[in-house]
This record gives structure tokens, sequence and C-alpha cells, in this order.
């Protein structure tokens, strides 16, 4: 297990095959098929060559991918988050997602908090953005209670629905 940031409360590890049945409920979840959009993985294979062609591709490649939020007094995996270099954007993308119950206790920010200033200071990236669905109120909320600030609205391909893009 491979932690790469921790904070008070929570660790921030690495994805690993081992993870793919934490990933094939994360990605079957209302929020996440609403807002994010369904990525047809239904399976625990699915869900292995899921992690494999996106978060294991996207550390040997950037050095940085999305990561398996953990309390660390239970263990236990209740969310994802971290970056990713996505096409369609000129910029690294912060994200996040969670299981409905352990919303509104302060995780998110406590996570994405500690993202950002491992990009900004460990990683020296210069700029990060988010992109959210225009609906999605909640991931709003945290990512200006973060520091970012809307920008514009993008669509990363003709396509796709539009979303706000919020920078910082």
């Amino acid at each position: 297990m491979e932690i790469v940031i921790e904070t008070e409360r929570l660790m921030l590890r690495k994805f690993t095959l081992d993870d793919a049945a934490f990933m094939l409920e994360m990605l079957n979840t209302p929020t996440w098929l609403r807002f994010i959009g369904d990525r047809n993985v239904r399976t625990l294979e699915e869900a292995e060559q899921y992690l494999l062609n996106g978060n294991i591709r996207s550390y040997q490649e950037y050095g940085f991918g999305f990561y398996v939020v953990v309390i660390k007094e239970s263990q236990e995996c209740i969310g994802i988050c971290g970056m990713v270099n996505r096409e369609g954007l000129d910029d690294i993308d912060i994200g996040f997602a969670y299981f409905q119950q352990f919303m509104g206790k302060g995780y998110g920010y406590e996570a994405a908090s500690a993202t950002l200033n491992y990009a900004f200071n460990d990683l020296k990236i210069k700029r990060i953005v988010a992109i959210v669905d225009p609906e999605n109120e909640v991931s709003i909320a945290l990512i200006k209670k973060i520091g970012l600030q809307f920008e514009k609205i993008v669509s990363l391909s003709p396509q796709a629905k539009e979303l706000l893009l919020f920078g910082i």
C-alpha cells in the first residue's frame, strides 16, 4: 500500500488491482452515474481493466492520478480524490467522489485541500482546474471552498455536455 498524502484523519493511497470491488461500487453509485457518467463497468474484471487503463497507467505516465481516500482510524475506503491529465483540458484536473454516507463530514475538504497542497508544493504543478456538472451543487461548493474560481463553460468533446470549469 503506497500512501501518497496523509492528513489528520485520512490517508490517500494509490489504487491497486485489489481495489477493483471498491472501484466497481464507486463507479455505480447514483451520484457518479448522474454527475460523472456511466463508465459501463459492471464486473470485477471490468473494474480491474478500468483501474489498469486509468489510475494505474496515470501513475506510471504522469506520476499522479486519483487516490483511494481511507479513514485512518477505521481503515474504511470512503471515496477517491486526486488529479488527472484529462484529454480536452490544458491543465491538470482535480477531482473527487465519495460514498453518500461519508459526505458532509469534512472529509472531502480535507482530502481536496491536501491534494492541492501536494500538487503545488510536491509536484510543482503551476495551475489546477476542476470541471463539474452545473447541477452538482455539492461538488461546486467544495471546489469553491478549496479556492478555485469559476472561469468558463467547457465541453470536452463536441457531443459532450457542457461543464463548468474552475481554476486556481
